[in-house]
């Protein structure tokens, strides 16, 4: 089996269109003001209806209040939403039942700990995502798409009821070994097909997507 890729925070026309023509199963739109990444909803409308039906459309929160919520999946066509906030299984149940949305939760790993946060999610979301947990003395960190990694050992040979993906600090140069240790089969890159925070380079992308398809 193949692994499957996201592109997220795809904030223009080249980087969507170049994701799809590479291959790539998912496109990230990121809706988080403080990102570099981030969308309105009037921006993202037309970049999400380039995207053919089976690749699919994911928007990313993170905290999201109702309002937000609302005005977003008015606009933009979405197949997953994905929160990479403090969520807790409630408030992620309660957004799947307002947008109507299957919802994926990035999980910040640094520890073994971390690992086990994934456990109350079971049963409510449709997807896992795990990322890297940002140290406390990165300066300006987001919640996600720093281009930091975590120990993938943390994660191998753990099965999970339900499909995820690894993210964190992943490139073309590392992507065989990330897979390679922690059993994923899907991955999540922002960063790291970047030429600057916010960028995207269509020859990394292509790198990327070319990389995984031959794991």
């Amino acid at each position: 089996m193949r692994v499957s890729v996201k592109i997220c925070g795809c904030n223009s026309r080249e980087a969507i269109t170049t994701a799809i023509a590479s291959g790539a199963d998912y496109v990230g739109l990121v809706f988080y003001p403080p990102s570099p990444r981030s969308l309105t909803a009037d921006a993202a409308a037309p970049l999400a209806q380039l995207v053919p039906d089976r690749v699919l459309r994911v928007g990313l929160f993170v905290d999201p209040d109702d309002d937000t919520l609302q005005r977003v999946t008015a606009q933009v066509k979405l197949d997953l939403v994905q929160l990479h906030g403090s969520e807790t299984p409630d408030r992620v149940a309660a957004i799947k039942r307002r947008t109507g949305s299957r919802a994926m939760k990035a999980i910040k790993i640094a520890t073994a700990a971390d690992v086990e946060t994934a456990l109350p999610y079971i049963g409510v979301v449709d997807r896992l995502l795990f990322d890297a947990k940002a140290p406390a003395s990165l300066d300006g960190a987001l919640p996600g798409g720093n281009a930091v990694s975590f120990d993938w050992t943390l994660l191998a040979g753990r099965s999970w009821p339900v499909p995820w993906m690894l993210s964190g600090g992943l490139h073309a140069g590392n992507l065989a070994e990330a897979v390679k240790t922690s059993g994923a089969r899907a991955v999540d890159v922002s960063s790291g097909v970047e030429s600057k925070p916010g960028l995207k380079d269509p020859e990394k992308i292509r790198a990327f997507v070319a990389a995984a398809a031959v794991i």
